[in-house]
């Protein structure tokens, strides 16, 4: 013990005339080593304890090893979450969070859990779920009817680390061809309970459901109760900010949980936001590595580099939906920005009438709240935008309720697409309250509210689609906002050799 103590000593001199005498990026680069120096031997404990072997090769060595290893994980815990929430320090004071809702799993290790699903091409779907079991089977069976699985289709697993927390295995397969606007029942590693999924439609109308900075609170309780498991829509589409878990792993797990009972029942379509990015100094992870492993999109099939931005058609391709990634580099000659120019390009705006984009930090927002921090990619993009005729752009970030008449470049505009936050979800930092009255845009903002709740985008034909947002301060989801649109490429054709007349 005395020689330890000297150990510790030296360690700590030595630590201090480098803080002293070494530059900042030197004091960055010796914290790293450090961390690795501790973390490494905690981390090969406990994957050692994981599978049952002994560490130290007795009893009591690997009871105190254990002790150390269990002690660091919590003070890394602890000051990991400190370092984020401070990092996110804003002049914005918040209202008191609501507490959080926390799903526990109380199934054996080889029941799928945490399962959701999401569209992959004209008819497929991708399955995902997790196991505690890392060796259960990624397979999907499926059938038209109860218990009765005419097919099958085989996928792979992932796991990731982030410090001493190590994954179940996440499960992604693919099934498929699949009927339109069918249910199928399906099961997933041969284990455990049955789900219910619907495809959606091959032609209008189609639905969607839009929320953004969800978390797992008792206010997304509400959303999630208010939208219904019964499954009036289609397709979800959430703009970023899913689990809040913030580099606390487990809410990863929590979350999947929560909202298993819609997202295996209807594709949810997601891109991310700032809370899933989960990188912190010193520490070398790697950004969204929770979140690029659990929550797998369809880049490949959009000729995307990146699992943070895609797109995808709906309704056999009468609507299209971008989803743009706000804190993947998108300035000229980045991928995003060569991405979306070619993906613009392959629409066809004659049998693609509604052409949709979800990002998250909103361009336009006359909210106190996180003012300015999509400008750059405004600028970066807009023109893109609005060249190809984009119908409407929701957002989220926000924590609250912002619709804007037609816009391009700070201005009305009956030829730009309609702007949208939605960033009202439930999410635990609260509501964001307080509009900027005499903001530069505030006389674009055509309603404006800081309540949690949802929308919903019904397209109805070629030419009309109907946007409505239900609050759910009440015990039932109130509609407190309605606004026909008009598709900007049928109108086009309709207006030929005219002038364009407003849309709204």
């Amino acid at each position: 013990m005395c020689k330890i103590a000297r150990v510790a000593a030296a360690l700590i001199r030595v630590l201090y005339l480098v803080a002293v005498a070494a530059p900042a990026k030197s004091l960055v680069a010796v914290a790293r080593v450090a961390f690795s120096l501790v973390n490494a031997p905690c981390l090969r404990y406990m994957n050692q304890a994981a599978r049952g072997r002994s560490c130290t090769g007795n009893f009591c060595g690997d009871l105190l090893v254990g002790a150390m290893a269990h002690s660091w994980r919590m003070l890394v815990q602890g000051l990991t979450s400190l370092m984020f929430l401070c990092a996110r320090a804003d002049e914005y004071v918040r209202p008191p969070p609501s507490p959080l809702v926390l799903m526990a799993h109380d199934k054996p290790a080889s029941h799928p859990q945490q399962v959701h699903i999401s569209v992959v091409g004209a008819n497929s779907m991708r399955i995902s779920w997790v196991t505690d079991d890392r060796s259960a089977p990624s397979v999907v069976e499926y059938g038209t009817s109860p218990g009765k699985y005419t097919a099958s289709g085989t996928g792979n697993h992932t796991t990731y680390h982030y410090f001493l927390y190590k994954s179940g295995a996440i499960h992604h397969a693919t099934i498929g061809p699949l009927d339109p606007s069918t249910s199928y029942y399906y099961r997933c590693s041969k284990a455990g309970d049955e789900f219910t999924l619907r495809t959606p439609p091959a032609t209008l109308p189609i639905e969607f459901v839009v929320i953004g900075d969800l978390g797992q609170t008792g206010w997304t309780a509400s959303t999630l109760s208010h939208i219904g498991g019964g499954g009036d829509y289609d397709m979800l589409l959430l703009p970023g900010d899913l689990s809040y878990a913030d580099t606390r792993q487990p809410l990863w797990d929590s979350f999947g949980r929560l909202v298993q009972p819609l997202a295996s029942a209807r594709p949810w379509m997601v891109t991310e936001g700032n809370h899933e990015i989960e990188t912190l100094p010193v520490v070398d992870l790697a950004p969204f590595a929770a979140y690029n492993a659990r929550w797998r999109m369809p880049r490949e099939e959009s000729g995307s580099p990146s699992n943070l931005f895609y797109s995808l058609d709906a309704a056999g391709g009468a609507a299209h939906v971008v989803m743009l990634g706000s804190y993947a580099a998108f300035g000229e000659g980045s991928e995003q920005h060569r991405w979306l120019e070619m993906d613009l390009a392959r629409v066809d705006r004659r049998r693609t009438p509604w052409l949709i984009v979800l990002l998250h930090a909103p361009w336009y927002n006359t909210n106190q709240a996180h003012q300015g921090e999509g400008e750059r990619m405004r600028l970066a993009m807009e023109r893109m935008l609005y060249e190809a005729q984009v119908d409407v752009v929701f957002a989220g970030h926000v924590h609250a309720y912002e619709r804007f008449t037609r816009i391009y470049d700070n201005e009305a505009d009956s030829r730009g697409p309609m702007y949208i936050t939605i960033g009202d979800g439930g999410n635990r930092e609260g509501l964001a309250l307080r509009f900027i009255k005499d903001h530069k845009s505030a006389h674009l903002s055509e309603f404006r509210e800081a309540s949690f709740g949802h929308g919903r985008l019904r397209i109805v034909n070629e030419t009309t689609a109907v946007w409505t947002w239900h609050r759910n301060d009440d015990d039932y989801a109130t509609v407190r906002d309605e606004v026909w649109l008009h598709s900007l490429a049928a109108a086009k054709r309709q207006t030929t050799g005219r002038r364009h007349v407003n849309e709204l």
